[in-house]
């Protein structure tokens, strides 16, 4: 029989003859699914193998016989009856006396793939029944099948062998599965039966001569005792993980077995050579077999002193490089330590856990500097630690390139520090086009065809030999930046100008659009052991990048002949190039054939490595980095079951979908179209037990707002035309199109042809859509249980199932928990429940029958960020590590729910139970309940927990820390202000929305510009700034659609005043921490988006005086318990609150480092009623921290790279200085700027004039030379500033702005302009220009002033100004300089 999981409903695939159901139906095989698979694997883990039997719904146990086979000769049932002589087709192979070798083969069971292997190599097989006496006879060689059953049942084959090998003229003998046990027990061992065997396809076996491990497909439940092996033999294979005999061989004469199945159709076929062994040995029958398998035997060098290791960090998060590269780095840097060695950080990410000097409980860094990762600042720091190793697979293409920059100038062989891991010549082997080319052809393996260009010229001269469409890539880039699908030479010619300002080497290839793309994670160590963690498989076809397509791991639409092929590919390549550690392959395959092209291979730690490592409990950075020490795989432990070895390719009883998080809506002119080139912000991950439940729920972590699959308001489509261009064209709301068009009535088919997506899931999609509509027919009162678990096992939540059944989300909760319809605990173990797991790795899932755990251990539940966004970034992340730490450090238990792959949260052993899930209000109460938490933390996770804390409150969760009512008072803009003016403390006129009548009657009296603010948002969401009656109207009209259940308050808006940020800690209304920082720009760019200064520069001691009055009033109005943050705003000696969020804000992670204490970690104290220490630390007075924002607006083409109040960068960096000045330019080298060698290009709108002149007159006297817009030009050689004018492109007259941009004669563009400016879409382009070919640019007449005013500061030298007089000490020497004072 066979038990399933679930059932193919709608099989599809080019090479489908029969369905599984038809087959099973052929050969009378009976077939149930809806089973808890895992449930039944556990219970024969636990209990051992067991007799079973069907017994039809309503018939009588007893009506079924048992039937025992352990009682039975199984081998004797599948035996052939009569001899059958097989002969090849193949060039014969032939034996000593001239005719082709026969090989005679006991037929036990075999398989018809050794039949077809052995017909390969040109022999002739005579295949014998089992008991058939082959003794006497003359043959070149003996093969012993595998077989079912006890391999005592066999006593004639086993006297048979007996009397065989006794023979002084016996030939070569290879014995498979069975074969292994009837040839041991033949020469004299014994047997013994497993307690549930090994089976699968990926069992670790060591050749015990060579120390290689191999993976194999097994399927026995019998074992040799090899212990019982008369002299003369000996065991040459075992298994990994039980230490269980997997092949013997005679020391003397060419007898060798194999317990496992090296010719497994379809894999894997590691281990295929022993075939081979045994065709040479029948060619030679006295050529030893010993040298053959000791081939390939690792012989350790002599260690080389390593006692500190560099370890290059990812810097600020960016669009392609976000927080995978924190965890990663985290996961390397506990490796590293438990080796015992000193690691060395560099890392500019001060929101980053990774950069934390205390590991609270967590071993980390020991010194850490906050500094640019470029070979300039790695060379010094190189200087100063003298490492013995350099790590460069960590910090994502910042790291690599610098790496590969350090090695190619002599940098690293200057101080003798040995790169480990992967080396530099076989990154430069996968990153250069060229080369990589060139590898490939050397083994024979497949890439798409094209050129390697070095130039403008050759790409062109390229593009007519590949045609168009084709594609673009560039060389050293991460996430596909300047890659591009091109239809035209005009934008080849256009696009590779681009190209080329970024990159050294474009790559111009043929189009494969619309084939299939899949990727491989594989490990490989020093000694060649080699094995594929995870495959994955896009939902969008080629030509969506990766990093922008829902991606499914296991694949779910190839064949196994297609998983094997790609994987056994996938090893050799990574063979050939050298790989030590941790990489990833990505494969185009043909939609309708077996034909495939490599696309890339990338030497390093991924995105998708943080999802692999994620999806399977797989832990690829701490694996890597061990191996990059020159451990050995098969030595390694895994480290989720602690009793079997990390050379092993995990195992999953679940299926998982990542989801793309885009936030295109933010920005103007953006194109909503997604192709090759990364434009997602984060990601999620989301865990079911079929991929509908999978799905759904990966739709909802995108987004509070997402109901699961079904039409979102996001997509609008009037007309069929324009739905089907949006099926065509893949956009960032696709997934919506294609719900909207199965509403429609669109077949599968139609949306296949219009989208080329696998049909597969479309069929999964529709089952979803169908569904929806079962349960729309339905009210609360006529809904079956039945229908409700099926919604349940099909990913619908219960608000989706109360929209389509006219009730609400609780009812519906109550009602299927009154039906019994609740969901069940599961674990990622790595290993589909074959083996215990020793860490709580968990998922929930409606689609099983029993919990895999018990819940006893009440612990604090942290509910953590969520999805990477704008606004919401690996900030939280560090708050919610820093409060489950600070929650071990204390002996509680700590429950973390969380979805996000890319963070240190949902690292397995980062706390007590993991739960990887929602983060709705339905999951964290399923969560709350099952696991009966004494409390739950809302404050440390960012905006989607908070904005969840009124509800659990309602419902009976105990919310730790400041209550839910006062949450609320804080998120409500109305609530807040009529507080703010109960208790005194100033803020600017506001006035609460009733009316847009109202609304323009209140600007009209405070005046504009006034300021339109929704409740309950993150990142100034909707917030705009209108400084007329038109643009009030408008903003108006969007800021409703974000809150509708929350009012909007319209304030006056304060220009030119200085911004104020505080963070925090307050016990029972008591602060006990708080640090003041002042941003740099003046008020009217989000503090997101603003460089904060720890502590204030500029602003004088009263002003900090009244807002150090306001935090406290604050926190004891609002009666705060945890931590908190406020804005504030001064002007002319008046400080007003703009707002207040009563948890975690994006600036803790600066403050607390800044500080040198953790605001989170106190706060969780305050949170669960721990002891504290209330002395409260000063501000630095030996150092300055700050912090400037990391934006990707060259990824968004078409963006306007411009700053207001709604968030638009994407991370941050900070760095420490003796001054603001050193650590401002530090800060800015972070994000990637080149600072200008020479020249520089101004464009001043008329009322910032006089506002920027000094910053411009400063760089003019600092050397550099100065051009600028017509207007701008006048008024500075007025103002007695030198400068060259340059002609906007439309006035066609030379010189050009736009040719010196292009040419690289722009080291610099400096745009001062808001809505006021006269050249709007003038302006605009210069600004889009400058970031296309990777000009920096500053739109901030206060940043350009402290820009001058730092070059000034650090250095004279303007023709080496990324090698200015730095301080370079590290994050624990400032403490320490702070701590001698």
């Amino acid at each position: 029989a066979l038990f399933a999981g679930e059932s193919p409903h709608a099989p599809c695939h080019w090479n489908l003859t029969h369905t599984l159901s038809d087959w099973l139906k052929q050969h009378n095989v009976p077939g149930i699914y809806g089973i808890d698979t895992r449930a039944l694997t556990k219970h024969i883990r636990e209990q051992g193998a067991m007799l079973g039997k069907i017994v039809p719904a309503g018939a009588a146990e007893s009506s079924v016989p048992q039937v025992n086979p352990n009682d039975l000769n199984l081998v004797a049932e599948v035996s052939l009856r009569e001899p059958r002589l097989f002969v090849s087709h193949a060039p014969p192979r032939q034996g000593k006396d001239g005719k082709r070798m026969r090989i005679l083969a006991i037929d036990c069971g075999i398989k018809a793939n050794i039949i077809r292997y052995f017909m390969s190599k040109g022999v002739e097989l005579l295949l014998v029944p089992w008991e058939y006496d082959f003794s006497g006879e003359a043959f070149d060689g003996l093969f012993i099948s595998n077989g079912p059953g006890d391999p005592t049942q066999c006593q004639k084959t086993i006297g048979h062998l007996r009397a065989l090998i006794e023979r002084a003229d016996a030939p070569p003998v290879f014995g498979i599965c069975l074969g292994n046990q009837l040839l041991g027990r033949a020469a004299g061992a014994t047997t013994y039966k497993l307690p549930f065997g090994n089976r699968g396809q990926n069992q670790p076996v060591v050749n015990l001569l060579s120390k290689r491990c191999f993976i194999t497909p097994q399927n026995h439940g019998y074992a040799l005792d090899a212990d019982k092996l008369p002299e003369g033999w000996m065991p040459i294979f075992e298994n990994r993980n039980d230490g269980s005999n997997e092949g013997i061989m005679h020391k003397e004469r060419p007898w060798i077995t194999a317990q496992f199945h090296p010719e497994a159709k379809s894999g894997p076929s590691d281990t295929a050579f022993l075939f081979d062994l045994f065709l040479e040995a029948m060619g030679n029958p006295a050529l030893p077999l010993t040298p053959a398998l000791e081939r390939g035997k690792y012989a350790a060098p002599e260690p080389k002193p390593l006692s500190k290791v560099l370890l290059l960090g990812s810097g600020g998060l960016s669009i392609g490089q976000a927080g995978e590269f924190d965890y990663s780095g985290g996961q390397a840097i506990k490796a590293l330590k438990e080796a015992g060695l000193q690691v060395v950080l560099i890392n500019p990410n001060i929101a980053s856990v990774q950069t934390n000097t205390e590991g609270q409980g967590q071993l980390a860094a020991d010194q850490v500097y906050l500094m640019p990762v470029t070979p300039d600042t790695v060379e010094t720091i190189i200087e100063r630690e003298r490492p013995e190793g350099i790590i460069l697979s960590m910090g994502g293409q910042t790291g690599l390139n610098c790496g590969v920059a350090l090695e190619k100038s002599g940098v690293l062989e200057k101080y003798g520090v040995r790169v480990l891991g992967t080396s530099v010549a076989a990154i430069e082997a996968t990153e250069d086009r060229g080369i990589f080319s060139d590898k490939l052809n050397e083994i024979g393996e497949r890439i798409a065809p094209s050129f390697a260009c070095d130039t403008l010229d050759e790409a062109l001269e390229a593009s007519k030999t590949i045609g168009f469409p084709c594609m673009v890539r560039c060389a050293f880039a991460l996430g596909g930046l300047g890659s591009a699908l091109i239809d035209t030479e005009e934008k080849f010619e256009a696009h590779c100008r681009e190209a080329f300002a970024s990159t050294p080497q474009v790559l111009v290839e043929k189009s494969l659009k619309g084939w299939k793309e899949v990727e491989y994670e594989v490990v490989r160590d020093v000694a060649d052991n080699c094995i594929t963690v995870c495959n994955m498989e896009n939902f969008d076809p080629l030509g969506v990048h990766t990093g922008e397509s829902i991606v499914i791991a296991p694949s779910q639409t190839l064949t196994d002949d297609e998983y094997h092929m790609l994987r056994t590919t996938a090893i050799k390549v990574v063979r050939h190039l050298g790989i030590v550690g941790e990489c990833n392959i990505q494969y185009a395959l043909d939609p309708h054939s077996n034909d495939y092209c490599i696309i890339e291979v990338n030497p390093r730690l991924s995105r998708s490595s943080a999802l692999a490592s994620k999806a399977t409990g797989y832990p690829l950075a701490s694996v890597a980095a061990k191996l990059a020490l020159g451990n050995l795989l098969p030595d390694l432990t895994n480290s989720v079951t602690l009793s079997t070895t990390a050379c092993f390719e995990p195992s999953l009883d679940y299926v998982v979908t990542k989801v793309p998080r885009w936030d295109l809506s933010k920005f103007d002119r953006v194109s909503r179209e997604i192709g090759s080139a990364m434009k997602s912000v984060g990601e999620v991950m989301a865990i079911g037990r079929t991929w509908e439940e999978s799905l759904q729920k990966a739709l909802r972590m995108t987004d509070p707002a997402i109901a699961g699959y079904q039409p979102h308001d996001e997509f609008v489509a009037e007309s069929e035309e324009e739905l089907n261009r949006s099926l065509q064209v893949p956009t960032d709301t696709r997934i919506y199109a294609i719900a909207e068009a199965m509403k429609r009535g669109y077949s599968v088919d139609r949306i296949q042809s219009l989208t080329a997506i696998d049909p597969w899931f479309l069929w999964k999609l529709k089952r979803i859509n169908d569904m929806g509509q079962i349960l729309s027919e339905y009210t609360p009162k006529t809904l079956p249980a039945g229908t409700v678990l099926q919604a349940k096992k099909s990913g619908f939540s219960d608000a989706q199932v109360a929209k389509l059944t006219g009730s609400t989300e609780l009812e519906i909760r109550a009602l299927r928990k009154a039906m019994g319809v609740t969901p069940f605990v599961k674990q990622i173990d790595t290993m589909a429940a074959e083996f215990p797991a020793a860490t709580n790795y968990l998922y929930m899932t409606y689609n099983g029958d029993e919990h895999d755990l018990d819940f006893e251990d009440k612990g604090t539940m942290v509910i953590g960020s969520g999805v990477y966004r704008i606004g919401s970034s690996v900030e939280f992340d560090w708050c919610s590590v820093s409060a489950i730490r600070a929650l071990r450090q204390l002996g509680k238990k700590s429950v973390m729910v969380n979805y996000n792959p890319e963070t240190v949260s949902t690292d397995f052993d980062e706390c007590d139970r993991l739960y990887f899930e929602e983060l709705s209000l339905e999951r964290v109460l399923d969560v709350y309940e099952q696991e009966g938490c004494e409390a739950a933390i809302v404050s440390v996770g960012g905006q989607i927990p908070n904005t969840l804390a009124l509800k659990m409150g309602s419902t009976g969760v105990n919310v730790a820390g400041t209550s839910p009512t006062m949450i609320d008072t804080a998120e409500d803009r109305n609530k807040f202000s009529a507080l703010c003016d109960r208790v005194g403390i100033d803020q600017p006129e506001w006035q609460l929305l009733t009316s847009q009548e109202d609304a323009l009657a209140f600007c009209s009296r405070v005046g504009y510009p006034c300021l339109v603010r929704p409740s309950y948002v993150l990142s100034g969401a909707a917030m705009n700034v209108a400084y007329s009656e038109g643009e009030l109207t408008g903003f108006l009209t969007e800021a409703t659609q974000v809150s509708k259940e929350h009012p909007v308050v319209v304030s006056k808006f304060i220009e030119n005043g200085r911004e104020i940020d505080v963070d925090a800690v307050a016990r029972d209304g008591k602060v006990l921490l708080h640090a003041v920082s002042e941003h740099v720009e003046n008020a009217g760019v989000h503090s997101g988006d603003a460089s904060l200064m720890l502590p204030p520069q500029t602003l004088d001691s009263a002003d900090v005086a009244k807002v150090e009055e306001i935090t406290h009033k604050l926190a004891a109005a609002l009666e705060i318990t945890g931590p908190f943050n406020m804005q504030l705003i001064a002007k002319d000696g008046e400080v007003k609150v703009i707002e207040c969020n009563l948890r975690a804000s994006r600036s803790c992670p600066f403050s607390s480092k800044v500080m040198g204490v953790n605001f989170i970690e106190t706060a969780t104290k305050a949170m669960v009623g721990a002891p504290i220490d209330e002395r409260a630390p000063e501000p630095p007075d030996n150092y300055v921290g700050v912090k400037v924002p990391m934006f990707s607006f060259q990824r968004l083409k078409g963006a306007d790279p411009s700053l207001g109040v709604e968030m638009a960068s994407t991370g941050e960096v900070a760095c420490f200085g003796p001054d603001r000045h050193d650590a401002f330019l530090k800060a800015m080298l972070s994000t990637g700027m080149k600072l200008p060698k020479k020249n520089i290009l101004v464009s001043m709108q008329e009322r910032l004039f006089a506002e920027a002149v000094p910053a411009v007159r400063k760089l003019q006297e600092l050397g550099y030379t100065l051009f600028a817009t017509k207007k701008t030009s006048a008024y500075l050689e007025e103002q007695g500033v030198p400068v060259t004018m340059l002609n906007y492109a439309e006035d066609g007259v030379e010189p050009c702005i736009d040719d010196y941009i292009q040419r690289g004669d722009i080291e610099l563009v400096l745009m001062f302009s808001n809505q006021f400016s006269q050249n709007i879409l003038t302006n605009y382009a210069i600004r889009r220009l400058a970031v296309d070919f990777g000009v920096p640019l500053i739109t901030n007449v206060q940043v350009a002033q402290l820009l001058a005013d730092s070059l000034e500061a650090t250095s004279t030298d303007i023709a080496k100004p990324n090698g200015v007089g730095l301080d370079p000490r590290s994050l624990h020497e400032w403490y320490g300089s702070a701590a001698s004072q």
